[in-house]
Parts: C-alpha cells; structure tokens; sequence
C-alpha cells in the first residue's frame, strides 16, 4: 500500500498509508472486491460520484519494536464523523501508551473524515438536495467497516485484528460483529455498547433525563454560575447578539455548551468560560440584593444590558461550530438507522426535547443540552447550512444500509471485553449492558470511577480491559 511517510514524534514511531475503497460499497464484500478489483464508475452510487474514495490510516508503534512482528489493533474512533487521534506523544491519549506495549496499532480516518476524502460543508453545497442525502448516506457504519475489512485484507494480508472501540467506535465494533466477524480476533469497548434494536426515540428518551441530571450537578457544584448563565441568557434572549463568524447567538446555542458534560473536567472548562463572560470592572454578577454601591461591571445586572466579552464569544464559537468535525450533526441521529426502519427518524431528540418544559429558553436554571441535534442548527451555524436541505430528506427517509446482525450477536464467539461507565451521559449504561446480556461471549466491566472518555485519561482503562482478556485466555489467537 502507499506509503505516504514515516517519521517519529516523541516516543512514538509513525507511517502514514492510503489506500483506495469503493464510494459505494452497494452491499459487496470486501474480499470479493479485493479479487475482482475496484469499480471504475460508482453505478450504486449514482451519477456524478467518484467510484472511489481515499482511506488514510496510521500505523504507530513504540520506537522500540519498529522491528518486531507485533499484533494489530485497529482503534475505532468516536463520532459519528471522527478522525483517527493525531498523538503528540503515547502520554497525550492515555491508552496508546498501554496499547503501543502489546501492539502495533492502526489509526484509521473513517471515511469523509481526517484525510479520508473529507467532507465539508463546501463539498456538499456543490450538490443538490437528493444527491447530497444520497451520497451522506455512504458515510455511515455498513461503509466504514468494509473499508475496515477491505483494509485488512489488502494491507495487512488478512491478519486477524484486535479492535478498540471508543463510544461510536463501540457501535462500529457491533457492526463489525455483526458482518465479519472472521476478521476479529479480540474486541475492546469504552463507553459504546449501542442498544439492539437500534432506536433513536428509546435512545433520548433515556439521555434527556440524564442532561438535567448533570446540569444539576454542574450549579450544584458551581452554585454562583446558575446566576451567571441565566445573566448570559437573558442577554442572549434580546437577539441582537452574534458570533465573531456572524452566526446568531441564540440561548439554545448557549445551551449546547453541555454537550461535554458527560467527560472530564467539563464542569470546570464551563465554569472557567462562563466566569470571563462579561467585560467591565471586575465582571461580577451581583446579587440582585446587593446594596453596596460598588459598581462591579460597567453595566450592573439588572440595568442596561452588559456586554459579553469577545473572548468569550470567540470560546463559544469554537466549542458550538462543527468547521472541524462537520459530519458529526448531519450523521448523529443516523447512526441508529438499521435497515429499513418502521418509521422515519423525523428529528427525534426535538421530540424528546419538547416533552421536558425544563429545557425552554427562559427557564431557570437554565438547564444544557448533550449529544442531540435539533433543526434550528441548521439555520443558525453557518458551517451546517449547507448540510440542511440533505439531512431535512434524511429524516424522511426508511431505507439504510443494515448495521446489526441479532442472531449473529448472539452466536458470537469473538471475545468482547467492555468498559461500560454507569453514569454515561451520552450511551445508557442499562441499555449497553441489555444489549451485552444477548451477545455471545461478551464481558462487562462496570464502573463509576470514569465518565465517557475515561479510556483517554491514563492508562488505567485500556489496561484493566487488555489484562482481563489476557488472563482469561481471550487473546491466545493474537500471541
């Protein structure tokens, strides 16, 4: 396979590699594709669409062992939209460090992502409505893991893997479970046991209530900062306030700011961006009993409006727009879109959303949002604009590529080893642990001790999931 370079960081010996994959897979299999060779016109795809795309991967090890023959581990990374890790070191994500001792691991771009024929904003505003949900569609996990497999088979000469999935990546790994399985050797997950049957509805029904949990547990924590955020707010509610790309800053958008609750330190990223929100004198909100007569702020809180810093504004942008991941909102509800669905998906996290009064824009405490999409994004970031005339089609749409085999699931003889976070905001704990219950040679480690990203903080994670299967005999086939 091409090898685009190789070189070291610090601690770490890097080759980048490309291979070429089907656009559209139209449900090939890998190994037949790897003997008749890659299409030259995209006839699944539709007209217009290149027959094939790029998929960039990594491939890192310890600088110690550039020459021995060592296991592989292909990490699957979160999303949906996720690029493959860019280390500066094996300390920088904690589980490379423990990873590169045992393996050499492969760091893939999933499709439309990294340098795997990114997609953007820019990409999909130059095709029309239908063309656009079409192709968006090829970007889901039926695709991403037979580019996995084809990777395999033609890079590797069809050595048996080793996989870590983290949080969609966990998802991917039930998809790779699910239509080849043969390709696995061991299986790890931290915080992504998907529910099977997929359902977005049942999926938000549970997160919600888990969102004004950890809201709550944000004020309870930050007290001062319920004042804060409802100063923000009633500002924001004026409308007059935009971002520094132009894009309107709405309180929903304020809101969207919990997205990261469910990971380590958000509460304090929070509440050290919300405690720079104001210019003037000392920034201070005051008491609405205050009598003091010290004049905090340039403009007191219950006076004319204050003005919300630049800095702040500029953190906000960059923490609410999606110019670095823009796959990450048009795909989120798809994700759970198994074959061909009973229902349209039809924006099932506003659904959700509008049965919890809690979550209105006056209401106080102000209460954030997580990991959910609504239509308003569409209008009101500029970066998903384009996106909005394919995904509002989506959302009408019932035919998907299948991604969960149950009675495969079931007869599953892959070991399966994985980490699930009893307080995760963002994949219920109950509904990993169903579906782990109707998969076949399937072990869970539940903990309270790590939220979401627990596997990136040390060593620890990915440590107690790779000692657990060695010492249970699962890794005998990768030794």
């Amino acid at each position: 396979m091409p090898l685009l370079g190789k070189y070291y960081v610090p601690g770490l010996y890097v080759e980048d590699h490309s291979i070429a994959v089907p656009t559209d897979w139209n449900g090939s299999d890998p190994a037949d594709v790897m003997r008749s060779g890659l299409p030259k016109s995209a006839k699944g795809a539709g007209d217009g669409f290149p027959p094939t795309l790029s998929l960039f991967y990594r491939v890192l090890c310890a600088p110690e062992h550039v020459h021995d023959d060592l296991p592989l581990l292909v990490f699957l990374q979160g999303g949906p939209g996720g690029q493959c890790p860019r280390p500066l070191g094996p300390d920088d994500d904690g589980w490379i460090a423990e990873a590169i001792k045992h393996f050499r691991v492969v760091l893939p771009d999933q499709r439309g992502t990294g340098r795997s024929s990114r997609i953007d904003a820019r990409v999909i505003s130059g095709m029309d409505a239908r063309r656009a949900a079409d192709y968006l569609k090829l970007f889901l996990a039926d695709s991403i893991i037979r580019d996995f497999e084809y990777l395999r088979l033609t890079a590797f000469d069809g050595a048996r893997w080793a996989s870590l999935g983290q949080s969609y990546g966990g998802f991917l790994t039930l998809t790779y479970l699910s239509l080849y399985p043969h390709g696995l050797a061991a299986s790890f997950t931290t915080g992504g046991i998907p529910h099977v049957p997929a359902d977005a509805v049942e999926v938000y029904a549970h997160t919600f209530p888990r969102m004004m949990m950890k809201t709550r547990q944000y004020y309870e924590r930050y007290p001062q900062d319920a004042r804060r955020v409802a100063a923000i707010a009633d500002r924001l509610a004026q409308g007059d306030v935009t971002l520094p790309n132009c894009d309107p800053f709405s309180v929903r958008r304020l809101q969207m700011l919990g997205g990261d609750f469910g990971m380590k330190p958000s509460f304090e990223r929070l509440h050290w961006l919300v405690d720079q929100a104001f210019t003037g004198g000392d920034g201070a909100i005051l008491p609405e009993d205050d009598e003091s007569g010290v004049a905090h702020a340039d403009h007191a809180f219950g006076q004319e409006p204050a003005a919300l810093s630049t800095g702040f504004l500029m953190n906000v942008l960059a923490r609410t727009a999606s110019y670095e991941r823009p796959l990450y909102w048009p795909l989120q509800e798809f994700i759970y879109a198994d074959g061909e669905l009973e229902r349209p998906i039809q924006w099932a996290a506003q659904h959700e959303l509008e049965r919890h009064p809690e979550f209105a824009a006056d209401a106080r405490p102000l209460m954030f949002t997580g990991e959910a999409v609504f239509p308003w994004m569409f209008d009101e970031d500029s970066s998903l604009k384009p996106f909005k005339p394919a995904v509002e089609l989506l959302m009408e749409d019932t035919r998907f590529g299948r991604i969960y085999d149950a009675g495969r699931l079931a007869r599953n003889d892959v070991p399966l080893q994985a980490a699930v976070y009893h307080d995760d905001m963002y994949v219920d704990s109950g509904m990993q642990l169903d579906t782990l219950s109707r998969v076949g040679n399937s072990h869970a480690w539940v903990t309270n001790e790590f939220e979401h990203d627990g596997v990136h903080h040390g060593t620890r994670v990915f440590r107690r999931l790779y000692e657990e299967a060695l010492n249970r005999g699962d890794l005998a086939d990768l030794q």
